[in-house]
């Protein structure tokens, strides 16, 4: 006698489905676990591309609005201005961004925020993070009281008109330290860490934070010590978090109040011709 298809499938349907589990889902992987050596070698690779990429777009697109907009600077001449080398180091910046976009995505299959280590902040840690960094630029300007400059250093030159200082303040304030901390507390975070250990990691993306701006500060070595110190803070929240959010907000309350000190100061009002 065959037996009922409705009572059959009852049957062999409840004991199995009941012995059912769902697959566990991929689990988070922590940068250190994601980013490693060969990514830094390639991206160590593009940068030089990038760089005469982004000069050239800046000559070209120089060359073919000066007829338009009436600009008397010759090509030439225009390589050395501040506005055309901050534009320069913004096409440089988005290179960067999309070439570690294009790392993650493609090579890691991973987010690109999430990869690098990025968590959503709430509203308090915003304002607790923006206020840290205002309170390290306080700490930073005491330091250069203590241990003024003693001669002008190449940074101090750029600030020589209100075009230029208005760019490069909003330069300071929102791509440099988004695209230098994703670099330093993000990618070398992430692979130094992985392969030498949390330690190394906060001390060695500090020194090359440091490093970065020995050419802006050359000569002015009360600066750039003072910078150290401000990569290891930067460095210490990366790695105390494990999140690269502190690190980005902090650094933007850091510029942002020094920035505001600037164009309050004697210094921009004379040099800005006001």
């Amino acid at each position: 006698m065959l037996a009922d298809p409705e009572n059959l499938s009852a049957e062999t349907n409840t004991p199995a489905m009941e012995g059912l589990s769902p697959l566990p889902g991929p689990s988070a992987l922590a940068p250190r676990e994601i980013w490693k050596l060969r990514d830094l070698v390639l991206f160590l690779a593009f940068v030089p591309f990038a760089l005469v990429v982004s000069k050239l777009i800046v000559l070209v697109g120089y060359a073919v609005l000066r007829p338009f907009t009436g600009w008397q600077v010759k090509v030439e001449a225009a390589q050395t201005g501040t506005v055309f080398m901050l534009v320069q180091q913004c096409i440089l910046y988005a290179f960067a961004l999309a070439f570690l976009f294009l790392l993650a995505k493609l090579q890691h299959q991973q987010p690109f925020w999430k990869s690098l280590g990025w968590k959503n902040p709430g509203a308090k840690q915003v304002a607790g993070y923006l206020a840290g960094g205002a309170a390290l630029a306080v700490a930073t300007s005491w330091g250069l009281w203590l241990f003024p400059d003693t001669q002008a250093f190449p940074l101090e030159k750029l600030f020589d008109s209100r075009t230029t200082s208005y760019a490069l303040g909003v330069f300071a304030i929102s791509f440099a330290p988004i695209v230098e901390e994703v670099v330093f507390r993000g990618l070398l975070f992430a692979i130094i860490e992985g392969a030498m250990g949390l330690r190394f990691a906060v001390l060695i993306t500090a020194l090359l934070f440091a490093g970065l701006h020995i050419q802006e500060y050359w000569h002015a070595w009360n600066h750039l010590a003072l910078i150290l110190g401000v990569g290891i803070v930067f460095s210490l929240a990366r790695g105390m978090t494990g999140s690269l959010t502190p690190s980005i907000i902090l650094h933007i309350g850091y510029n942002a109040l020094l920035m505001t000190g600037f164009f309050t100061s004697q210094h921009f009002r004379a040099a800005s011709g006001f």
